[in-house]
């Protein structure tokens, strides 16, 4: 009886593929009744559970499966050969349990409707749109810097630790809220990974546990970087799988907060992702904008691709095609670069504000 309830256990993924193909043709069931329903109670659950505590549960936790995983493996090492039946039944039990804990916490968001539906944003633009949109941001880019430092040369340096950075997080949120009240974000739960240095290797600046739903922000990138990072990861905690989605939810949470250094990281942020959309389609037009841009803020532009080029790696690539393949799996069809999406979504959202 125990061997049958193991083959069960083992096999279940398969069921959890059949219930995702459904899905994926059901994306407002997935609204209603997953992302705005069954998931608020259980990221809640999770911020409450783990997000007063100042370490990172999560990371903790992959540590300790990590040291488990190879000590069983070390101790089963004979049944591979001996028992290769049971062995792969008892590994194939294991995956099934992760993989239907990873889609009932947090993945079944992936099939969710596109954000410009449930925000009632148009996906369409022109180049014209994007350019004129472009040279308004540009504007609130430099004043936002203004606002900080007068002399435009020199770049933004945030005067706050990086914890007291993530604990004005939410406070962007709150305001956009108001605008949007279905991105209402509490309690916290954001803190620095333990494995920063890896992460940065990996070129990531940051990642959600979706087993214990905290914000993970790679504790080594520029400051100036990480108010819209955490927002980011924050618009994850709330649902949104999307990488392009929570781009833009995270952007309009920093230059929504009451915070001049999160204004300045969100609009950045946006003028660089609308800059590198004109560039792939008019790069005369490109040159004449980016001139038009503060000196200080290219500077830190400058200062983010010095950090990322001082940790790239042969393995680098690997994980980003590897991520790259994981979302195009999970109904992200644009993958990790996705920028005319997360663009289209800038541009009509501020050309109609």
């Amino acid at each position: 009886m125990q061997k049958y309830k193991k083959v069960i256990i083992a096999f279940s993924f398969v069921g959890v593929l059949g219930i995702t193909s459904i899905l994926k043709l059901t994306p407002q069931f997935v609204e209603t009744y997953y992302s705005n329903g069954l998931y608020i109670g259980i990221s809640k659950l999770m911020r409450y559970a783990f997000g007063w505590l100042p370490f990172s549960v999560g990371d903790l936790l992959y540590t300790l499966a990590t040291i488990y995983i190879l000590r069983w493996l070390w101790e089963n090492r004979k049944r591979v050969i001996k028992d290769t039946k049971n062995w792969l039944l008892d590994v194939l039990a294991a995956f099934s349990i992760a993989y239907f804990a990873f889609h009932l916490l947090w993945a079944f968001n992936y099939y969710r409707l596109p954000l410009y539906k449930s925000l009632n944003i148009s996906h369409e633009y022109s180049t014209e749109q994007l350019i004129e949109v472009t040279k308004q941001l540009i504007t609130k880019a430099n004043k936002a810097h203004a606002l900080i430092e007068l002399n435009d040369t020199i770049k933004i340096e945030i005067p706050y630790t990086k914890t007291e950075i993530l604990h004005k997080v939410s406070n962007g949120y709150t305001r956009l809220k108001k605008e949007f009240p279905q991105l209402n974000y509490k309690p916290s739960s954001i803190k620095k990974s333990l494995y920063s240095l890896p992460l940065t290797y990996m070129g990531y600046s940051g990642y959600l546990n979706p087993f214990t739903n905290e914000a993970q922000i790679d504790g080594l990138i520029p400051k100036f970087k990480i108010p819209t990072t955490a927002s980011h990861e924050v618009a994850h905690q709330l649902g949104y799988a999307a990488e392009n989605e929570a781009n833009f939810i995270g952007a309009l949470a920093a230059i929504n907060n009451d915070d001049k250094y999160f204004k300045y990281s969100g609009y950045s942020s946006i003028v660089r992702h609308c800059l590198f959309e004109i560039y792939r389609r008019e790069p005369e037009t490109y040159r004449a904008l980016i001139n038009t841009l503060n000196k200080g803020i290219r500077k830190n532009y400058d200062e983010a691709l010095e950090f990322w080029s001082s940790y790239e790696n042969p393995l680098e690539p690997i994980f980003k095609s590897t991520y790259d393949t994981f979302l195009k799996t999970n109904n992200q069809a644009g993958g990790i670069n996705s920028y005319s999406y997360v663009v289209a979504l800038y541009v009509n959202y501020f050309d109609r504000t």
